[in-house]
């Protein structure tokens, strides 16, 4: 079944990526908590992440590592928070969140109203 991370993949969704290969893909969440809130996902469609398989998972939290350490040079933040809720997009996906206390990571928080201009200025940051 195809998810609209599905959609962003083949491009008939826009994103603001921050990052791809030919295996993964980092783009800013449009929801996000905190700017330079980022989505990675393997591009390969699985639902659940603990269905991925062993070797595309190890790659996927490596992009994911990689993804981070951008995220971090270029927003401000204490760490990248990690989470993987799963239940939002049957895609697995990991969010990579800029925190700076344990609250920032907490998904009932009310999320940030970013224009696209905005989002498109913070790709442009992380993935320089």
């Amino acid at each position: 079944m195809s998810t609209i991370f599905s959609k962003i993949i083949e491009g008939t969704l826009p994103a603001h990526k921050v990052a791809e290969d030919e295996n993964y893909l980092a783009f800013l969440d449009i929801n996000p908590l905190a700017k330079g809130h980022t989505l990675v996902i393997p591009k390969k469609e699985t639902d659940y992440i603990f269905d991925v398989e062993d070797q595309e998972y190890i790659g996927l939290w490596k992009f994911a590592k990689m993804v981070a350490k951008k995220i971090e040079a270029q927003i401000p933040c204490e760490r990248i928070g990690v989470a993987v809720v799963g239940l939002e997009v049957a895609h697995a996906h990991i969010h990579l969140i800029p925190i700076n206390e344990v609250e920032d990571i907490n998904f009932a928080r009310p999320k940030l109203n970013l224009t696209q201009d905005e989002l498109a200025l913070i790709a442009k940051k992380i993935s320089d």
